[in-house]
């Protein structure tokens, strides 16, 4: 799996994911959901590590 420096993967892969599953997405649109998921993802962590 393609990856950037710090281990994420790129929007460019996201967008080959995608593509290969008949899900057609711009660059920025892929770039908008890495940086929704991104947020997502620190949302449920610090939730649960307050519990």
């Amino acid at each position: 799996m393609e990856m950037c420096e710090s281990g994420k993967i790129t929007p460019e892969k996201a967008i080959e994911i995608l593509n290969k599953n008949g899900k057609v997405v711009t660059l920025e649109e892929a770039k908008a959901m890495m940086e929704f998921l991104q947020l997502l993802a620190v949302i449920i962590v610090n939730q649960y590590l307050r519990r």
